[in-house]
């Protein structure tokens, strides 16, 4: 007689702690050789190496499978560190603190949790059910796009430590102060009627019980949805990046976005925010920004622009809020990232 049996397991999830060494081990070796394969491949192609086109191809196929292969490591890792954070549990974090100390773990909170400006209608409609302040919900949905944890293994893998940690500061700050002034303006009036008006629900906190397993099975999901999105962004980018890395002279991006341009800052947030981009794909550009001379605090205010200013989160945004409350938003963050390009390119 025939029985039924359960489908087997796919082998990374029967051995789970085997297959996570294993994909370590082999994605480090990749990633170590991604520089001189890059280098073979331009000495086989019929280009100067020293030309532009050769400095622009080097840097796109050295920089393609890098951004993406660190991508997808940071997103794999981070889909199984986010099965501990869903938006229930979340809430429930933020909802009945204090403001100050709230606007510190909302900011917080937004590092860890794959939430992008994408999320903002249905979590802005769920904090507010939860009892969440005003205020605290923005420092959420400032820090959740700007400084999360893709962002943040990306410039630590392009500019190092020191520059990544400025950025997590710096974004930081900028997410407290923004929805601590908002959450002091007292601006719930400019909320949208109809989300004003909800009535307001118990955050309850998700209970666990996941596997390791299951775990890996969520950063798989996060890797198909997240990179499955992305990398056309990506690769977008790492093309502008290139075509600025071979072809733009020195001399030019340091006389538009250097130190003694002061309008530098001004222009590069008033560029970023129409961008349609994430971190991502912004980042690449940020990179040869760099390399041809601009000041970093001119770039660290276009990057954090693009990032947490962009025109379609505004749009978005538009279903819950009020003109009058998207436009103190978006003033308020505007000048926090004007001040970090401003004080940066005094100091550094």
């Amino acid at each position: 007689m025939n029985t039924l049996t359960a489908p087997s397991k796919p082998w990374p999830l029967r051995q789970p702690v085997v297959f996570l060494v294993l994909a370590a081990v082999v994605w480090l070796a990749i990633y170590k050789v991604l520089d001189p394969v890059s280098e073979a491949l331009v000495a086989a192609l019929p280009v100067d190496r020293n030309s532009h086109l050769g400095g622009a191809l080097q840097f796109f196929l050295y920089d393609a499978p890098k951004v993406l292969m660190l991508l997808t490591g940071v997103v794999f890792v981070m889909g199984m560190v986010n099965s501990y954070f869903t938006p229930e549990r979340t809430r429930a974090l933020l909802a009945g603190r204090t403001e100050g100390v709230a606007n510190v773990m909302a900011a917080s909170l937004g590092i860890v949790t794959p939430f992008c400006s994408c999320s903002a209608v249905p979590l802005f409609i769920g904090f507010v059910q939860a009892g969440v302040p005003l205020g605290v919900t923005f420092s959420f949905l400032i820090a959740a796009p700007m400084v999360n944890e893709v962002a943040l293994t990306l410039l630590f893998g392009m500019f190092g430590w020191k520059v990544a940690a400025l950025y997590l500061g710096l974004g930081l700050t900028v997410a407290i102060v923004s929805g601590w002034i908002i959450g002091r303006l007292k601006m719930e009036r400019y909320l949208e009627d109809w989300v004003r008006d909800m009535p307001k629900v118990s955050a309850a906190v998700e209970e666990g019980g996941l596997t390791l397993s299951d775990r890996i099975e969520a950063g798989f999901e996060s890797v198909r949805d997240i990179v499955g999105k992305v990398w056309p962004y990506i690769l977008a980018g790492i093309g502008i990046g290139a075509v600025i890395h071979g072809y733009v002279p020195e001399d030019f991006m340091a006389s538009i976005m250097g130190k003694q341009a002061w309008w530098a800052v001004p222009l590069a947030v008033l560029v970023g925010v129409p961008m349609y981009t994430n971190a991502a794909g912004v980042i690449p550009i940020v990179q040869a920004l760099l390399a041809k001379g601009a000041a970093l605090g001119t770039v660290l205010a276009f990057m954090m622009s693009v990032i947490a200013l962009s025109l379609p989160e505004m749009i978005i945004l538009r279903k819950v809020l009020k003109l009058r409350l998207i436009a103190t938003f978006a003033g308020i963050v505007a000048a926090g990232i004007l001040l970090v390009g401003f004080v940066f390119n005094a100091v550094l």
